[in-house]
Parts: C-alpha cells; structure tokens; sequence
C-alpha cells in the first residue's frame, strides 16, 4: 500500500504516519530520513525526530538525494520523511537534480515501492499561507505542488493530518481506526 501523509508544519503528520507504519508492519521497518543537517534548528528537528522513534523498531537510513539509489530490499515497510526536504536537497543541493527534481523524486518513490509491500510518505502542505514569495521561492513550491499531485495519484491512500486529526482525502485502510 502506498500512503502519503500530508499537513502544515506541526500538525502531527509525522507522529501519525509513524503509527500506520507500526499498525501496518509485519517484518522489517525502515526510516528514510531526508533532512540535511544545516543549521542549529534542523539539527534540533533531526533529535526530536530521532526521540520520536527510539523503541519502535526502526532501522535509519539518512539520504538526502538520489532515492532511486537506495536499495532497501528486506524491508516490509518503509517511511519517507519528507519529500518537501527531498525536493529542496535535489534542487539546491550541489549533487542534487537540479531541473529534474520532480521527475527525480517520482522514480525515486516508484523504486522504492517496488521493494517493499508498503510505503508511507510524509509531504508538508505549505500551500496556503497567502504570503507573496520571492521567485525562487515559488519554484519550489511548483515543484513540491508537482510531486505531491502525482504522488496523490499514484497513492491508495491520501491523509491529511489538522491538528493531529487525519482527514482521509482518498482511499481507506481497512482494519485501522482513523
């Protein structure tokens, strides 16, 4: 099953999709965490992040470009947290993809669902602040708008999380409380 799990910053998205990965897993559970570490706050995030899954299970991958490489065999389950620093490391950084990002990060997310029997992937909803950004800015968000409609197709299931209340968007998963 393909799952993608979606809201603003803070609203529990990342707490919720680690539970479907706990609900869903019958064998080996892997993180694929995206953040690079370039300043004192995502440093605290990464620890945070860290704290949140210490005791469940996880096995840690830290890729912060080139998902399609990654080779994750043996693993029944994985989540990807998130595609929106995914995104931002292919375009800005020097290794990454540059005006490929989108088409980059799809087969990326392909590859990877073709090892495994489920995928959760974590996306940030950053949409509908209605400031005016600068034009670099808005690049980045056609491209993350991009990824995340195409991953919205591709998936079974579309979770928003509101004040760490999923909204089902699209699909359903049977046996689990919502």
């Amino acid at each position: 099953m393909l799952i993608v799990v979606t809201g603003g910053s803070g609203s529990g998205k990342s707490e919720y999709a680690e539970s479907l990965v706990l609900r869903l897993a019958e064998g080996p559970k892997l993180y694929i965490a995206t953040m690079y570490p370039f300043d004192e706050e995502s440093h605290q995030r990464i620890v945070r992040h860290r704290r949140m899954r210490k005791g469940k299970g996880f096995d840690t991958l830290e890729l912060y470009t080139g998902l399609k490489n990654a080779g994750i065999s043996g693993y029944d389950t994985a989540l990807l947290e998130c595609v929106s620093n995914l995104c931002a490391n292919e375009m800005y950084q020097e290794n990454g993809t540059g005006e490929r990002t989108a088409e980059e990060i799809l087969d990326g997310v392909r590859q990877i669902y073709g090892q495994c029997r489920h995928l959760i992937i974590v996306t940030n909803e950053i949409f509908s602040d209605g400031i005016d950004y600068d034009p670099e800015t808005v690049r980045y968000q056609r491209c993350l708008g991009e990824i995340n409609r195409r991953l919205a197709t591709m998936a079974d299931l579309v979770v928003e999380v509101v004040y760490s209340i999923p909204l089902i968007h699209k699909g359903s998963l049977p046996g689990v409380n919502m």
